[in-house]
């Protein structure tokens, strides 16, 4: 039997979004802990900036999640996937009012999320893996500026519940980490108002913003055997700013 808190031998990992902050902190995480590690980027140019340093066992791709062919021919690629992230997120500040853009970030967070489930669902079922979406405290607590995200992310959270329903008997574990405030390049714009970040840090229990590296290891928990009989859940890493 593999340790509660350790990863299987041979343990692959597949990050989508793994090019971003809080992707980039759950692959480099799960590489600490003995995984190999794909992890990918929109396009080159995404994988260019990345924070991710070239390292053993870690491969960085390329890919559209809004784009079929290429959500299967990564999943087509893998000799074996035991984790599946979805981590890749997009949100546009008041624009999403426009029919357009609100549409675009449903694609990518909600249906490009499902469009990776749906790809790597036989590779995970020949593993008894598991899949970690990656929702958001907003999935709960809406907010005014970005309504596609809000839903979105609200999409995610019940997307992960039915899946983890209906995968079950195939040994699938269905997970969600919900961030709360983390500092990324996804909310530097409103980070630039600092009495705006200050209020969002003084409502935490911690006074502070959380950190990418903060996620990761909650992800990585919900990999492990130690979580065995966890599915179906959301988990929020939030500071406590929920809690009161």
């Amino acid at each position: 039997m593999n340790a509660p808190f350790a990863l299987a031998p041979g343990f692959h990992a597949v990050v989508i979004g793994g090019a971003g902050d809080i992707g980039a902190a759950i692959a480099n995480l799960f590489c600490e802990l003995g995984a190999t590690v794909t992890a990918t980027g929109v396009d080159e140019t995404d994988i260019a900036r990345t924070v991710l340093r070239p390292r053993p066992g870690l491969q960085l791709a390329p890919l559209d999640i809004t784009n079929d062919e290429a959500v299967a021919s990564l999943a087509g690629r893998q000799a074996r996937v035991d984790a599946l992230v979805n981590c890749a997120g997009i949100l546009a500040r008041d624009k999403e009012f426009e029919i357009e853009t609100f549409t675009k970030v449903l694609d990518v967070n909600l249906i490009g999320t499902f469009r990776t489930c749906m790809a790597f669902r036989a590779a995970l079922a020949d593993t008894k893996g598991s899949i970690v979406n990656i929702a958001s405290m907003n999935a709960t607590l809406a907010l005014p500026r970005i309504p596609a995200y809000c839903a979105s992310k609200g999409g995610v959270v019940m997307l992960t519940k039915a899946l983890a329903l209906a995968w079950a008997e195939e040994g699938i574990r269905v997970n969600a980490v919900a961030p709360g405030y983390i500092e990324t390049a996804i909310n530097a714009a409103g980070r630039s108002d600092r009495a705006h970040y200050q209020r969002i840090a003084d409502r935490t229990a911690f006074k502070r913003w959380g950190q990418p590296e903060d996620i990761a290891g909650a992800v990585a928990f919900l990999c492990m055997p130690a979580s065995q009989y966890a599915t179906g859940t959301v988990v929020a890493v939030d500071g406590g700013f929920l809690a009161g």
